[in-house]
C-alpha cells in the first residue's frame, strides 16, 4: 500500500503536473499564484524556521550559505549550449551573431588588425603628384600619414578632407595644407581584447586605430568596421571575393592558402579548428612548427591537419597546400 500511494503521488503531483507547467508555463503560473501566495504568507515562519535549522547546521560543517553568492547565472558555456540548441526558434544568421558575441571575449585587438605590410598609407617625404596619385587609388576613406617611415605616423587622414582643397587651384595642395587636414593619430595595445577596445572605440569618439606592441612599434590598423565584423560578418563583397582568392579549393578537403591569412578567417571560412593560441596567420603557424624559414618544399602534419609548403618568398612563405584529414 505505501508502495501503490508514493507511485500516486510521484505521477499525479510530481511528473505530471510538471510537465504540462512546461508546456503550458503561464496558463498555469498565474493561476497558480492566487493559490501560492496566500500559502506563502501562511507558512513563511515555517519555512524560516526550517532555514534557519539547515543554515545553522551547515555552519557546524564550516559552510555559510547565508553569505556565499549562490547564482543562478549561466556561464558562456551554458549560454552556447542553449544557443545551439534554439536553432528552431532564432534564425540562423542571428544566431551566428550571439555565439560571434560570446566567442569575442577570446579574441583580441591583434587578431584582427590589418598588418603593417598591407598597411595603404601617405609618405610625406613623397613629392606632391605622389601623394595625390596615393589617395587617388586608395581603396579606404581614412589613411596614415607619416614620414619616411610608418612608425613615425604622425596623424589620419580622411579623404572627404582632401576634397576640400583637391577640386581647387592645384597650387594650394601643399605638404602643409595636407599636415592641416589631419587629425590626431589614436594609439591602442594589441593585446586589448575586443570587448574592451569597442568600449573604448565608443568613449574616444574613434573609428580607426594605429596599433602597437610592448616596444610601441607600429604593427597595423584596426578599425571599427573591422570589429564589428568579428560579430555580424563582413559587410562588403569585395573581403569575401578577397577570401575566396586567398583559400582556394584543390580537392575535398584540401586547399591552397595565402599564407598571410588569419587562422581565423581560415578556421571560419572552411569550419576548421586549427589553433588560434598562439600564432595568427597560416604562415607563423608554419614557421613556429619548422622554427625556421624554410628555402624549399616541405611537409609535415600538425594534430590532423597536413601542410605542404608551396611558394617561398624572401622572408615569409607565399602560399601553401593545407589538407584536413578526416577523422572516425
Amino acid at each position: 500500500m505505501p508502495m501503490a500511494l508514493t507511485f500516486v503521488m510521484l505521477i499525479f503531483a510530481e511528473v505530471t503536473p510538471k510537465s504540462v507547467a512546461a508546456v503550458f508555463p503561464e496558463k498555469i503560473a498565474f493561476p497558480a499564484s492566487f493559490i501560492l501566495r496566500p500559502l506563502l504568507l501562511t507558512f513563511y515562519p515555517v519555512v524560516w524556521l526550517v532555514n534557519f535549522l539547515s543554515n545553522s547546521l551547515a555552519k557546524v560543517f564550516g559552510l555559510d550559505i547565508v553569505n556565499s553568492k549562490l547564482t543562478d547565472n549561466l556561464r558562456p558555456e551554458e549560454l552556447r549550449t542553449v544557443v545551439d540548441e534554439a536553432c528552431d526558434s532564432i534564425p540562423k544568421h542571428r544566431q551566428g551573431i550571439l555565439l560571434n558575441v560570446l566567442d569575442l571575449e577570446k579574441a583580441t585587438v591583434e587578431d584582427i588588425l590589418v598588418p603593417r605590410n598591407e598597411v595603404e598609407g601617405i609618405d610625406l617625404e613623397d613629392n606632391i603628384d605622389t601623394i595625390m596619385s596615393n589617395i587617388s587609388a586608395a581603396k579606404y576613406t581614412r589613411l596614415p600619414v607619416y614620414e619616411g617611415d610608418l612608425n613615425k605616423i604622425v596623424g589620419i587622414l580622411h579623404l572627404r578632407s582632401v576634397a576640400k582643397f583637391a577640386c581647387g587651384n592645384k597650387s594650394d595642395i601643399t605638404h602643409d595644407a595636407i599636415r592641416a587636414q589631419l587629425s590626431d593619430p589614436y594609439f591602442i595595445p594589441e593585446s586589448t581584447p575586443l570587448p574592451t577596445q569597442l568600449i573604448n572605440f565608443q568613449q574616444e569618439k574613434q573609428r580607426t586605430a594605429v596599433v602597437v606592441d610592448e616596444y610601441g612599434d607600429i604593427q597595423g590598423l584596426a578599425t571599427l568596421v573591422d570589429l564589428l565584423e568579428e560579430i555580424v560578418g563582413d559587410f562588403v563583397n569585395d573581403t569575401s571575393e578577397q577570401q575566396a582568392q586567398d583559400i582556394v579549393a584543390y580537392k575535398e578537403n584540401c586547399y591552397i592558402i595565402d599564407a598571410s591569412v588569419s587562422v581565423r578567417d581560415i578556421n571560419r571560412n572552411l569550419g576548421w579548428e586549427l589553433p588560434t593560441d598562439g600564432p595568427k596567420t597560416l604562415n607563423g603557424i608554419i614557421v613556429e612548427f619548422l622554427e625556421r624559414i624554410p628555402d624549399a618544399t616541405v611537409s609535415f602534419r600538425l594534430d590532423n591537419y597536413t601542410f605542404e609548403i608551396k611558394e617561398i618568398g624572401e622572408n615569409r612563405i607565399d602560399k601553401a597546400l593545407v589538407m584536413r584529414i578526416p577523422t572516425d
